[in-house]
C-alpha cells in the first residue's frame, strides 16, 4: 500500500516547469541552451514598484496581514477593475492570493464537488485540468483548432456543457497561443452561457495588458453584465508589471465565493507576502505609461518569431493578438527523422529532439491539450530569439 494520496495519481507535474528545469540543467553542464519555455517577461520590475517595496520594509510593514489581502490593496484592485474594465466591486468581493495560480486553485477547491465538470478550452494553460482534478472535479476539454485561430466557437461551448457543468475557465489573451477574443467573439460565448444559468465563468485575465495591433481586451462580465453574479474575474501583477517572483494574484466575484476562497486560504498559505502587497498597490495605482513601451518590444519580438518560423516548410505559425507566446503547428514535420535517427512521431518527440540536437527548449503541444504544436515564449531578447529561431530553422531543414 502506497503512503501517498491517491489524488496525486490524477495529476501530473507541470510540463513547463519541467522544460525550464531541464534547460537549466543543460546550461549548468556547459551547453549553450536557449530557453523559450518560461512564461516570464525579461523586463525588470519598474523602479517605482521596487521603491514601494523598499519603503514598506523600512516602515516595518513585514508582519502578518489579513488572510486574503490588506484593505489598501483591495481598494486598489477595485479601482483598477472600475478604471480598466468598467466593473464595480467592493473590497469584500476581492481576494488576494500568492499568485494567479493560487487564486484559481482556491476557487476550484471552494466550489467543486466530486463529479462536477469544468469546461476548459484547448489549447489551455497546463495547470487548469490538473487543478480541477485535485479539487475533485472533472475537466471537460473543448478543443479549438488552427482554423479558428485556436479560439473556441459558440457551438463547441454549447456541446461541452452538461447538467454537471459548474464552470467555464476562460483565458484571453491565451497561454499558450496568444489568441485574443474580440468583443463580438466573446459576446457569442456569453450568449451561450446565458442559456445555461447553472454554469459560472472563471476568467484568467493575466495577459490583459499584453495586446497588440488593434486588438482590444475585454472580459466576460464587462461584455455581458447579466453574468456579473456568476463570474469570478481573476488577474494579477505578474506579467504586465514584470512581477512574476512577487507572487500576487487576485480575484473579484460574489461575496459567498470570495468568503469560501478566504476560508481555504486561511487554512493553507494564509496571507500573501506583506511587502509584495504594498508593491502591488504601487503597480496598480502608479504610472502605467511603461506598458505601451513594453508592448512595442513584445510586438517586435512577436513579428520576428512569426516571420522566422513561418519560413519553415511544414510549420504553420498564426499571428497572436496578445500575451507573449506563439503556438506553431508542425503537422508537416510528423513522421520525419532527425540526423541522429530520432523519428518525429509527435510534438513531444519534436521538442525533445530540438533540445537535445539543437539546444533550444520549447514546450510540446500535448502539454496544452492540442497537437501537433509547440509553444515558444518570446519574452526574451531579440538576439536570443534570432539565434533560437535560426537553430529551429536549421533543425527542421535537416529532417528527412
Amino acid at each position: 500500500m502506497t503512503f501517498l494520496s491517491a489524488t496525486l495519481s490524477r495529476v501530473k507535474p507541470s510540463p513547463t516547469i519541467a522544460v525550464t528545469t531541464k534547460a537549466a540543467e543543460l546550461k549548468a553542464a556547459g551547453r549553450d541552451v536557449i530557453g523559450l519555455g518560461a512564461g516570464e517577461p525579461d523586463f525588470d520590475t519598474p523602479q517605482n514598484i521596487k521603491d514601494a517595496a523598499v519603503a514598506a520594509i523600512a516602515a516595518g510593514k513585514t508582519k502578518y496581514t489579513a488572510v486574503d489581502g490588506i484593505p489598501e490593496l483591495k481598494a486598489a484592485i477595485c479601482a483598477k477593475l472600475k478604471r480598466d474594465n468598467g466593473l464595480d466591486y467592493a473590497p469584500n468581493q476581492v481576494s488576494v492570493g500568492t499568485g494567479g495560480k493560487q487564486i484559481l486553485y482556491n476557487a476550484l477547491m471552494a466550489t467543486l464537488n466530486p463529479g462536477d465538470e469544468v469546461v476548459i478550452p484547448a489549447p489551455y494553460w497546463v495547470s487548469y485540468p490538473d487543478m480541477v482534478l485535485l479539487a475533485g472535479g472533472e475537466p471537460v476539454i473543448a478543443a479549438a483548432s488552427l482554423e479558428t485561430n485556436f479560439k473556441l466557437t459558440p457551438e463547441q461551448l454549447e456541446a461541452a456543457i452538461t447538467p454537471k457543468t459548474k464552470w467555464l475557465i476562460f483565458n484571453s489573451p491565451s497561454n499558450p497561443t496568444g489568441a485574443g477574443y474580440s468583443r463580438e467573439e466573446l459576446k457569442a460565448l456569453t450568449d451561450v452561457l446565458m442559456r445555461h444559468p447553472h454554469v459560472w465563468v472563471m476568467t484568467d485575465d493575466m495577459y490583459e495588458h499584453l495586446a497588440y495591433d488593434d486588438f482590444e481586451f475585454c472580459t466576460p462580465a464587462e461584455v455581458e453584465p447579466a453574468l456579473y453574479e456568476r463570474t469570478l474575474t481573476c488577474n494579477g501583477v505578474s506579467k504586465a508589471y514584470a512581477m512574476t517572483g512577487w507572487r500576487i494574484g487576485y480575484a473579484a466575484g460574489p461575496v459567498e465565493v470570495i468568503a469560501a476562497m478566504r476560508k481555504i486560504q486561511s487554512q493553507s498559505t494564509s496571507n500573501p507576502c506583506s511587502v509584495s502587497q504594498w508593491a502591488a498597490i504601487e503597480a496598480l495605482n502608479g504610472p502605467q505609461n511603461f506598458l505601451p513601451a513594453n508592448n512595442e518590444v513584445f510586438k517586435r519580438r512577436r513579428d520576428l518569431v512569426v516571420s522566422m518560423l513561418s519560413d519553415i516548410d511544414g510549420v504553420t505559425c498564426p499571428v497572436p493578438e496578445g500575451a507573449f507566446y506563439v503556438y506553431p503547428s508542425i503537422s508537416g514535420l510528423i513522421g520525419k527523422t532527425t540526423p541522429n535517427g530520432t523519428v518525429i512521431e509527435n510534438d513531444e518527440a519534436f521538442a525533445t529532439a530540438l533540445l537535445e540536437e539543437a539546444d533550444v527548449a520549447v514546450v510540446f503541444g500535448a502539454a496544452f491539450g492540442l497537437s501537433p504544436n509547440f509553444r515558444v515564449s518570446y519574452a526574451t531578447s531579440d538576439e536570443a530569439l534570432k539565434t533560437a529561431c535560426t537553430r529551429i530553422q536549421k533543425f527542421c531543414a535537416s529532417l528527412t
